[in-house]
């Protein structure tokens, strides 16, 4: 329960900050683009979007950062793609 409750802060903050033109401290602006360019790096770290189901992860936090409303819950997403 823990990490559902980390991640439902985690991508709550990046929406927040990807919808009310937030920067970083050193004044880059916050953006869909740097947003996905982040995501890349992360993912070829952990191997590549193919590598176990980290494709699936990433096509979630996309859906729940970039659509323009903030989804109530990130599991309703996710819990259809349970084994």
């Amino acid at each position: 329960m823990e990490d559902a409750a980390t991640a439902e802060i985690s991508r709550g903050q990046l929406w927040q900050w990807l919808h009310h033109g937030a920067a970083t401290a050193d004044g880059v602006p916050i953006t869909a683009e740097r947003y996905q360019n982040i995501r890349d790096e992360e993912l070829a770290k952990l191997g590549g979007p193919d590598e176990g189901r980290y494709r699936e992860a990433a096509e979630i936090l996309d859906t729940l950062v970039l659509d323009d409303d903030f989804a109530p819950f990130l599991t309703i997403l996710a819990y259809p793609l349970l084994p």
